[in-house]
């Protein structure tokens, strides 16, 4: 079975959002109740919602909800980190961005790339 290290990653996303001079909160305690597994801010500016996600099973299910809490919490990019090969997203990517959400599915180690290149908006 495919697995990702959350925590480690986690870890170390938050360090180098830190030295980028980000705030990243883990555990993102959202207004209506949810948790977004990492938030990165920019001041109050809300630049990118993290979530980890470490199960194939249900995953369009898992990528609708991680998009509407993401959506509801004010941030309008989401990446999901999922250590398998990605299913066809056809209109769940067309509603993120009804919602307002660029929606991106990363396997971990093309977004440890893609984290060191943030950048405030």
């Amino acid at each position: 079975m495919v697995e990702i290290r959350v925590k480690a990653l986690t870890r170390e996303a938050a360090e180098i959002a830190g030295r980028m001079g980000f705030t990243a909160i883990q555990e993102y305690r959202t207004a209506d109740g949810t948790r977004i597994d990492l938030a990165i801010l920019n001041g109050g500016q809300k630049l990118l919602a993290i979530e980890f996600e470490n199960s194939y099973k249900w995953i369009r299910q898992r990528l609708l909800y991680n998009i509407v809490k993401a959506s509801r919490a004010g941030f309008s990019e989401l990446w999901v980190v999922y250590p398998f090969q990605a299913p066809p997203l056809g209109w769940i990517k067309e509603y993120a961005l009804e919602l307002g959400v660029e929606l991106r599915v990363l396997e971990p180690e093309e977004f440890r790339e893609k984290i060191k290149g943030i950048k405030a908006r």
